[in-house]
């Protein structure tokens, strides 16, 4: 019985190790596409043994370095900014509706299950962020439209309220003279550090990785993000070689571009600070995303 137990665990490591393998084989070929050459590529197609190494991805990337520096800057900033904005606006409706003494607390938190439901669609929410709030090349384009509050968060960090907050914590607190501001900032989050390292993850990969607002609502190549500029450049080689800011000359051409091999590195760049962040928030992921599973 001892031994059949033991085959399963291994077995189930086994399996659990390749699976790990397997997911990283897509980051192991970004990663060797954007060191292998333009004309390996184009010859021999994308692979994990490159026939022929080459540096001139990076290269390209250290000599436009105020470009993608500045875009750098810009997708850094609105990741913090718009993370800690978004948790602060998402636990402080999420804690009300799961106080069972709000007034009309199932109202309110329909009000937010129906944003899951239904929004005003494109053109509409378009028109509003641009021709009533004038937000078009601004930084709160990318900041606020669509990424600010999430419903399935907060109903998320509701439950976790709900469940792992003793609501006799909150009476005593209410004993001791704790008014409700206080009773939320030095009792409730401080015991909410899962659910409010979970949901600040996904919002950071989101804000992180969107391009869509930029898209949408940004013309201004000031204020493009990493993801923009490789959005852009993914649609039109042209975009690098006539921005004057990018370009290392007038006279640039897009055939000299090592397009291929940028895309790949400028992905490289884009997506190694979301790896290197998630091993410091994996441990209070796993906690916030099975809240409530065992108590």
């Amino acid at each position: 019985m001892a031994q059949d137990s033991k085959a399963l665990q291994w077995t189930a490591h086994i399996v659990l190790i390749a699976l790990s393998a397997v997911s990283l084989l897509p980051f192991l070929l970004l990663i060797m596409s954007s060191i292998s050459s333009e004309t390996s590529i184009l010859q021999h197609g994308y692979s994990l043994f490159p026939q022929e190494y080459s540096s001139k991805a990076y290269v390209y990337l250290l000599d436009h370095w105020q470009e993608l520096g500045r875009a750098y800057g810009i997708t850094v900033f609105i990741t913090v900014v718009g993370t800690a904005a978004s948790l602060a606006i998402t636990s402080m409706l999420a804690y009300p509706i799961s106080r069972q003494d709000l007034p009309w607390k199932k109202f309110w938190a329909f009000f937010v299950f129906f944003t899951l439901l239904f929004n005003g669609g494109l053109v509409p929410t378009y028109l509003i962020y641009t021709q009533v709030l004038h937000m078009k090349n601004t930084i709160w384009a990318l900041l606020i439209p669509g990424l600010l509050m999430n419903g399935f968060n907060v109903l998320l960090v509701r439950t976790f309220f709900m469940t792992s907050i003793p609501p006799a914590l909150i009476e005593a607190a209410k004993i001791d003279g704790a008014g409700e501001i206080k009773t939320f900032y030095k009792i409730v989050l401080p015991l909410s550090l899962p659910i409010m390292a979970t949901i600040g993850l996904f919002e950071a990969i989101l804000y992180w990785n969107d391009w869509f607002n930029g898209m949408t609502y940004v013309t201004n190549p000031k204020l493009f993000s990493i993801q923009n500029i490789l959005n852009r450049l993914i649609q039109d080689v042209q975009f690098l070689s006539s921005n004057s800011d990018v370009a290392s000359g007038a006279g640039a051409k897009a055939a000299e571009l090592p397009s291929t091999s940028v895309r790949m590195a400028i992905a490289v760049v884009g997506v190694l600070p979301i790896l290197v962040a998630y091993p410091f928030f994996q441990k209070y992921f796993v906690k916030g995303i099975t809240i409530g599973s065992v108590k």
